[in-house]
């Protein structure tokens, strides 16, 4: 691993512990061994490194997109489980880094972040768009609003990430709880939205 995805991969793990807010550069500095110069040499301040662990993060998901969307050997509805099931795997993984980037998307608080988080994020939901619109051109799927469904998914898996005590709550489960780290609650939430998404894109015999 070079410098750069050093600092990046600290970075994570430090924003995902102490939040964007609470965390430095000089503690990110300490805790990864690497000086500031170091790191405003690679990335200039710490909101050019938030964008920079968002597009590190959405590289992954890209790659997975771009295989399923080139994929001949899978169908349209195959596709999109699969698109389901790699979000929610990926997002279950790092929860507390998720629900940052979120926060920062709602706050609102650093135009300049907000607009080049949305940017890098779009780029993956137009794949799956893309997944969408190749159902509807074969008529696996129904004629159905694709920035919509994509909204569903992502707004399911949101809801789902952002409110922990409703998890509990709803799986009867104790306070001390956590529904991310439980392998049968992941596979239930993957299982619900590939069903849910079924219902809503398969044409009509």
């Amino acid at each position: 691993m070079g410098k750069k995805e050093q600092i990046i991969e600290k970075a994570i793990e430090l924003f995902g512990v102490n939040g964007y807010d609470s965390t430095s550069i000089r503690e990110l500095s300490q805790e990864a061994g690497i000086n500031i110069a170091m790191i405003n040499y690679y990335f200039g301040s710490k909101e050019k490194l938030f964008e920079a662990m968002v597009e590190h993060k959405a590289g992954y998901m890209k790659g997975k997109l771009e295989e399923l969307l080139n994929d001949k050997g899978l169908d349209p509805l195959e596709k999109i489980n699969k698109v389901i099931e790699e979000y929610v795997t990926r997002i279950f993984s790092q929860p507390a880094f998720h629900r940052i980037i979120y926060r920062e998307m709602l706050l609102h608080m650093r135009p300049d972040m907000h607009k080049a988080i949305i940017s890098i994020l779009a780029r993956n939901s137009g794949m799956v768009k893309g997944i969408i619109e190749e159902g509807i051109r074969k008529k696996v799927f129904r004629k159905v609003d694709p920035e919509l469904t994509i909204a569903s998914i992502l707004g399911t898996i949101n809801q789902v990430m952002l409110s922990g005590p409703l998890c509990n709550m709803l799986m009867n489960k104790d306070e001390d709880y956590v529904p991310y780290s439980d392998e049968a609650f992941k596979k239930r939430v993957i299982k619900h939205l590939q069903k849910l998404m079924e219902a809503h894109l398969i044409a009509s015999k």
